[in-house]
């Protein structure tokens, strides 16, 4: 037969189907199905990792929340709770420990400059 200039031969177009060994063929499928339920598996454990993580992380955010109404409510009747206390005597003295390191700073710096 010819077609447009070219010589066509007879019989199916496209691939040729290649004598494939059935159950290589099944075994391969077998395979594969085995590693996607394993993927599937690994999957939900890391899921579920992370759902139980975030649970805890809201967990302590409720708690940490609580802690804070509580404080809130006892500032309102005019108690000052030791808690609040202990962190403004703890910022009081990281400032003055700042200051202190700021001002040996400084002198040595000065110190530095008038010596040519």
């Amino acid at each position: 037969q010819v077609v447009g200039g070219k010589v066509k031969k007879p019989g199916k177009r496209g691939r040729k189907p290649a004598k494939i060994d059935l159950k290589a063929k099944l075994e391969r499928s077998r395979q594969s199905a085995r590693e996607c339920r394993a993927r599937k598996k690994l999957r939900y454990q890391y899921l579920e990792e992370l759902v139980s993580s975030r649970e805890r992380a809201i967990c302590a955010l409720r708690e940490e929340l609580e802690m804070y109404k509580q404080w809130c409510v006892a500032m309102d009747q005019g108690k000052i709770p030791s808690e609040i206390k202990a962190l403004l005597t703890g910022e009081e003295q990281g400032k003055a420990q700042q200051n202190s390191t700021k001002l040996a700073k400084a002198g040595k710096t000065e110190a530095n400059s008038s010596n040519p």
